[in-house]
């Protein structure tokens, strides 16, 4: 069976530093950090009261969902989700039939944990005897495939429609899920990505772990400080990244615009062996992981310009560059660029993977590299690795990043790396 080559022809963001692709590519450019500190945290006692939340109005809300569909909604995962799944639609130049579903069309959009607040309103009334309130829309909040199916609703699949969830993962896993099935011949148009909520339900179990940095609450924007040295956490993040994967002979043949091309990757897993754990990747699966990415997309360590990394700011950042020089094969100032989104925006967990593979193909669509803020102060384990210079402190705009290698890893001891190609019409 021949395999079809597989472009990306939309995209929608919905980030902590941007709203929508124009709002967030100015945002990324210029190093500006979504993370704010809030009160409501400091109230629960929490240690890390900073974090990084979409901001959305209602009025923004109604360009998506209806009044009745956001009457009792309470599941920003979701809606975050309708957003930027919508927009990449759109952006794609895709429309809407209203009488019947593209079967040729599907969607692949995963989630991390979704729909708890919505849990905890109903788990209240359930405990108080007021079951009869929970309203029609609680089980289609709370399930784990309520944002496709949400997604559905709105633009309306007839190929597979399923949701993903591998942790902080689970965005990067998407895209690759919708790549292969495209590449198969079993549809032409897949919306990828992955959405996460915030709030104190969902970050407070990361604040009871330690995972989270508390020594910033004072300063915000600083918080997040991947590949620094005084790095102390990461800061908690919420919103969703969506991609439309399309066969290039589709795009080609209704002349959509293409902004880069997905030539392949690997997911794997460590087993929680040999040093994996439910928190701790598998050193040597994450280095396996980007080697078989390498071997899918027919590259080599060489040919890589830039990683967008998963570096979250905690004392595994060393670790990961390390497996990457390992994988590569490169070291020093032969090391390609590498940076961190987190940096502005934080861990989005769930979403992580997605919002990041955006950011990372807009920088090939329109060449730049992002900065990789707060790492003035590199972490010594890091430097004897590679160059300083390898870490962009701010933009730099050049046409010459080709390729660019994302990869996420995930709690469960999950990997996964995708490579993105700058498209050529050949």
């Amino acid at each position: 069976m021949s395999k079809y080559r597989v472009v990306i022809t939309g995209m929608g963001v919905v980030a902590p530093n941007g709203v929508g692709l124009d709002s967030f590519e100015k945002a990324i450019r210029s190093g500006k950090s979504g993370i704010k500190y809030f009160e409501e945290f400091k109230e629960k006692k929490f240690s890390c009261c900073i974090g990084g939340q979409p901001e959305v109005s209602e009025e923004k809300m109604l360009e998506y969902l209806t009044p009745l569909e956001l009457r009792n909604f309470n599941s920003w995962g979701i809606l975050y989700g309708c957003m930027a799944g919508m927009d990449a639609w759109k952006d794609a130049g895709l429309s809407v039939n209203d009488v019947q579903a593209d079967i040729d069309a599907g969607c692949i959009f995963g989630t991390g944990i979704s729909g708890v607040e919505k849990m905890a309103e109903a788990t209240y009334k359930i405990d108080h005897g007021k079951v009869r309130r929970l309203g029609s829309t609680t089980v289609a909040q709370t399930m784990a495939s309520g944002v496709s199916a949400y997604l559905n609703g709105k633009i309306g699949f007839g190929n597979q429609v399923t949701t993903n969830s591998s942790a902080c993962a689970t965005g990067t896993e998407s895209i690759l899920m919708g790549f292969e099935r495209i590449q198969m011949g079993k549809a032409k148009q897949i919306l990828v990505g992955s959405s996460s909520d915030h709030g104190p339900y969902i970050w407070g179990p990361f604040d009871a772990m330690k995972v989270m940095t508390y020594k910033s609450n004072d300063q915000p924007t600083k918080g997040s400080r991947p590949m620094s040295a005084t790095a102390a956490g990461f800061v908690p993040g919420s919103g969703a990244g969506a991609m439309v994967l399309e066969s290039l002979e589709s795009a080609r043949s209704r002349g959509a615009k293409i902004y880069a091309e997905v030539l392949g990757g690997a997911v794997n897993s460590g087993g929680q062996r040999n040093g994996g754990t439910m928190t701790a990747p598998n050193a040597l699966a994450v280095q396996r992981c980007i080697t078989k990415a390498l071997k899918y997309s027919g590259i080599t360590g060489a040919d890589v310009d830039l990683i967008n990394g998963h570096l979250t700011a905690t004392v595994k950042d060393p670790d990961e560059v390390e497996n990457w020089s390992i994988a590569l094969g490169r070291k020093g100032k032969d090391f390609p660029y590498i940076h961190s989104l987190k940096s502005m925006v934080g861990h989005c967990i769930g979403a992580a993977g997605s919002i990041e593979s955006v950011a990372a193909v807009l920088g090939i669509k329109s060449g730049f590299i992002f900065p990789s803020i707060n790492a003035e102060d590199i972490h010594e384990k890091v430097l004897a690795l590679i160059d300083k210079n390898c870490i962009p402190q701010k933009e730099i705009k050049t046409d010459k990043i080709k390729i660019v290698a994302k990869a996420g890893f995930g709690f469960g001891d999950v990997n996964a790396c995708i490579i993105f190609k700058k498209y050529q019409d050949d």
